[in-house]
């Protein structure tokens, strides 16, 4: 169930015709998180949940669960091959995504949404504020709950794994308030442009039921 976005979202023609011009454009509007205070408790489990070495291998509950990412992978890889047209480039990122995105309680179509409002997909992107790769995360984290290394923000898994958790925080610290929390991983808290953009991009992600139907009569 997605966490709930305030009555703001509604608001703004402009800001729905800036979001459609994203999805159109391929433009990012980029993030500049902000360093700020934050309890020992939660910079621990920060550094935790980064320094985790396992690899992003999707593992399973049951059959059921299988299914759905199976499906979930089909549609999205579809969707991306037109900004990752590489077929391994695509499984690996896509099998990160969903890794770090679930592994943070996060809905995957949800951060593919904000990755595509944030850097287009593009690995290599830099904000003006130094924000780096596919979910602009800012370098100071490297140094608050990292290893210092600012390049490592380059790898995918890595730049996957800081965005995810730090998303993760912000929702905690919003008291599950979406809206609240994309602002403040955008640096734009409170301002309705920048979750209004993911939003919309968000839906473009979103597995549609013809999808789910034509994979299920598939496996039969």
């Amino acid at each position: 169930m997605r966490p709930v976005f305030s009555r703001h979202l509604a608001a703004g023609l402009g800001a729905a015709l800036f979001a459609a011009s994203l999805l159109s454009g391929g433009q990012a509007m980029a993030g500049n998180q902000k360093e700020e205070a934050m309890a020992d408790s939660v910079r621990l489990a920060l550094e935790r949940a980064i320094s985790d070495s396992r690899p992003p291998k999707p593992v399973f509950r049951d059959e059921a669960a299988r299914l759905r990412y199976q499906q979930w992978f089909d549609a999205t890889s579809a969707r991306l091959k037109r900004r990752l047209p590489d077929e391994q480039v695509r499984r690996e990122f896509l099998e990160a995504a969903w890794y770090e995105s679930t592994r943070a309680g996060l809905d995957p179509a949800m951060v593919m949404g904000l990755i595509q409002v944030e850097s287009a997909y593009r690995k290599y992107a830099v904000s003006i504020a130094g924000a780096r790769g596919y979910m602009q995360v800012m370098p100071f984290w490297t140094k608050v709950i990292g290893d210092a290394n600012r390049r490592a923000l380059f790898d995918m898994q890595t730049n996957l794994r800081y965005g995810c958790s730090i998303l993760r925080m912000y929702i905690d610290m919003e008291g599950g308030n979406l809206y609240l929390a994309l602002g403040r991983y955008n640096g734009s808290r409170g301002r309705p442009e920048y979750p209004n953009a993911v939003l919309a991009a968000w839906k473009n992600w979103e597995l549609k039921p013809e999808e789910s139907i034509s994979r299920a009569v598939a496996s039969r």
